[in-house]
């Protein structure tokens, strides 16, 4: 296997693997705020599962990166890395993801806490309260459409 396969096989990794760390957390943070909420008031289910679940987006992304990557570089499709340098190159494009992806997967975690805390204060203010940590969102989009346009260009 070549340096190149190598590297372009440790971007893929680490897409996946970054983005999926910041969504674990976000999660995570975000589970233990909404099983308050629900303990509290079980109606609110619903409202709060919506704001946990939006930091697992970014452990998608990266996993979408991976595909693609591993369809072009060889490993389930596509032509395979030989130099050096292509591989690199592969390594750099798998990065936006995969550093955004972490840390928007913990930030947004941790803005769906403040958020499912307006649901528990005020259950009408849901529509303002997914504003919040959705702004956080479109950060992990702009790495991910920056990591998808720098794969298939390669």
């Amino acid at each position: 296997m070549s340096l190149g396969m190598v590297l372009a096989i440790l971007g893929a990794a680490l897409s996946t693997t970054l983005a999926g760390i910041g969504s674990a957390y976000g999660v995570r943070v975000a589970g233990q705020a909404a099983a308050g909420v629900v303990a509290e008031d079980p109606d609110q289910f619903a409202k709060v599962l919506l704001l946990q679940l939006l930091p697992g987006t970014q452990g998608i992304y990266g996993l979408l990166v991976t595909f693609i990557m591993l369809s072009s570089i060889g490993i389930l499709g596509g032509t395979p890395v030989t130099d050096t340098y292509t591989g690199a190159m592969y390594l750099c494009a798998a990065l936006p993801i995969a550093v955004v992806g972490l840390f928007s997967g913990m930030y947004q975690g941790k803005t769906s806490v403040a958020s499912i805390g307006i649901i528990a204060k005020r259950p009408d203010q849901f529509g303002k309260a997914m504003l919040f940590p959705a702004m956080v969102e479109t950060y992990a989009i702009l790495a991910l459409l920056i990591s998808i346009l720098a794969v298939t260009n390669i």
